[in-house]
């Protein structure tokens, strides 16, 4: 029996999906979008998985999905995130699947972008009734500890009475995205800022908890991007003794805090299952996707080399438009891109498990 109205979930609709995945031992795939063709793609997956999803951009995202002819880049990066959340809310609920609709990484210099976002959902809530994103991120995990915990408590004051939640980030998660994130991709164990303090968890709640609903991106070693193996070394322990760090120190129930795996692709399948297992509910998977949506364009253009090359092929006079159709080739990425999350769905084991069954 259905749980949830399909469609963009935020305050008891969200907490009731994240503790589902929780309880039930899955995770949600967290996916990067930067077109309708990408939106699409993710809500088509989900609807094909029965599953729960979250739709998430980025600032280039965002940008991107304005189109980067706009002269003022801060305004496409608004109006962007803005445009992607109107297509998510009017597309949502007639692919059958709730999604949790989120901003991506935003570091210091990007404060003022989720301030200009929430301008506008504070507008939405007032209209609406409920907010135009479920949540959204504020990654200050490179600046110290105190300015991290009270800007994201500024941040979480104002999203709090529009019932959203505030994803935070502790610890530095390699690679690179949008050029947020360090840019060493060792992470061993030397590389202590790969690796997230279970008390800096634990002060971060004391800090949080009091105020709204928040999620923290806690770095165990993983990085954004795929390098060789062994260049990698995830210890997802790090999030089991925050887990019961914080459960023991402020007497709480079973894994009390809601955990995000950021740097997901490329990651070994084991140490998915172990993270998930310790309260991930939310696993970003960027990277793969964006590979098997562009593989498929390559694939397409080497198997039709000559569509892209003339309108008439020169010696045969046969017309090359159904090849050359931007349709023809956005189609085979939009599907090379919902197999993968098929595997994705599978991995964090929420396929067939959407609270809108």
């Amino acid at each position: 029996m259905a749980q949830l109205k399909p469609g963009v979930v935020s305050g008891k609709d969200y907490l009731t999906l994240v503790n589902a995945a929780k309880e039930g031992g899955y995770a949600l795939p967290a996916v990067n979008v930067s077109s309708s063709s990408t939106v699409n793609a993710v809500l088509e997956a989900a609807a094909k998985n029965q599953a729960d999803v979250i739709v998430q951009l980025s600032n280039g995202g965002a940008q991107f999905y304005a189109g980067q002819g706009m002269k003022d880049s801060f305004e496409a990066k608004v109006l962007g995130a803005v445009a992607a959340a109107m297509h998510v809310h009017l597309l949502a609920e007639h692919y059958g699947v709730c999604v949790v609709l989120h901003t991506d990484h935003a570091n210091k210099g990007l404060i003022p972008w989720v301030e200009a976002l929430l301008d506008h959902g504070e507008a939405y809530f007032k209209q609406h009734g409920k907010p135009l994103f479920s949540s959204h991120m504020l990654d200050l995990s490179e600046e110290p500890m105190e300015f991290n915990l009270s800007e994201c408590a500024r941040i979480l004051s104002r999203m709090a009475p529009l019932n959203m939640s505030l994803e935070i980030e502790l610890g530095v998660t390699g690679g690179e995205e949008d050029g947020i994130g360090h840019g060493e991709h060792d992470a061993s164990a030397d590389n202590s800022h790969l690796y997230t303090q279970p008390e800096d968890v634990l002060q971060a709640y004391e800090r949080l908890a009091p105020i709204g609903h928040f999620s923290v991106a806690a770095s165990f070693g993983n990085v954004h991007g795929v390098y060789k193996p062994g260049n990698v070394q995830l210890r997802p322990e790090i999030l089991k003794n925050s887990q019961e760090l914080i459960e023991k120190e402020r007497k709480t129930g079973a894994k009390p805090l809601n955990l995000v795996f950021h740097g997901g692709s490329g990651s070994e399948k084991e140490k998915i299952t172990e993270a998930v297992g310790y309260g991930v509910f939310k696993m970003n998977i960027d990277t793969d996707l964006q590979f098997a949506y562009s593989e498929a364009i390559g694939k397409f253009v080497t198997e039709n080399p000559k569509a892209f090359l003339y309108q008439v092929d020169p010696e045969t006079d046969k017309p090359y438009k159904k090849f050359y159709d931007p349709r023809k080739y956005l189609r085979a990425a939009e599907l090379n891109m919902v197999a993968r999350l098929d595997e994705a769905f599978a991995d964090l084991g929420s396929k067939g498990k959407s609270l809108c069954l």
